[in-house]
């Protein structure tokens, strides 16, 4: 059974989230750990908590079976946009410029790898 985990309201514009969550995509959790753990990028922060949560959340739903980090995979990653704070920046000759200042909602699935040999 699959679970999941939702992070809301990343101040984060969801392009940059989008970059990092397409590096875990498919991926098996403790090699998605281990990207994230080295990834430079400052995303990688939230999309690691969120991948432990939803780890956790997927032996919460499965109390009866126990599966490591190695048993359990990302099926999905997807980044949404979130609300937009508009601001204002002066501009010469008395002007102003919007500034758009991005969220994002970050939801990542992860489920049990079926290690089932079809003939």
């Amino acid at each position: 059974m699959q679970a999941k985990a939702i992070l809301r309201h990343t101040p984060t514009s969801p392009r940059k989230m989008r970059l990092v969550a397409g590096l875990v995509r498919g991926k098996q959790v403790d090699q998605a750990k281990a990207i994230l753990h080295n990834s430079t990028k400052s995303a990688s922060r939230n999309v690691m908590v969120t991948l432990k949560s939803a780890v956790a959340n997927w032996s919460q739903l499965n109390p009866d079976e126990r599966a490591s980090d190695n048993e359990l995979f990302v099926k999905a990653v997807f980044v949404d946009e979130g609300p937009s704070l508009k601001r204002l920046l002066p501009a010469p000759m008395g002007r102003a410029y919007r500034i758009r200042k991005r969220s994002n909602h970050l939801t990542i699935v992860v489920d049990k790898v079926d290690n089932k040999v079809t003939k």
